[in-house]
């Protein structure tokens, strides 16, 4: 008997700049099997998100990083970097200063 393919449901925290964006919450759950797939499902429950978090080619904006736990997804496999159940996703905007 083949046992369903289980979609991994992960935690993702937004910066204060985006929480306007997903009803002024920390945090929202989204499912996905990797980066890619949560942010195309944050887009569907928050229409325009994506917008904010990537280019209209689909790659990350410079100035957004993505933590999958303590890791940089640019250090991983990027938007491509697999997902496993329970793990918290944490959107940062860069920050610049002298």
């Amino acid at each position: 008997m083949d046992l369903p393919d289980i979609v991994p449901t992960v935690t993702v925290s937004f910066p204060d700049a985006l929480r306007a964006r997903i009803g002024n919450r920390r945090f929202v759950t989204a499912t996905g099997r990797t980066v890619r797939e949560i942010i195309d499902a944050l887009d569907g429950d928050f229409p325009g998100l994506r917008f904010n978090l990537c280019y209209e080619t689909g790659e990350l904006r410079p100035y957004v990083n993505i933590f999958l736990e303590r890791e940089n997804i640019r250090y991983l496999q990027g938007l491509d970097t697999p997902i496993s159940a329970g793990v918290t996703l944490h959107v940062l905007q860069s920050v610049a200063g002298g």
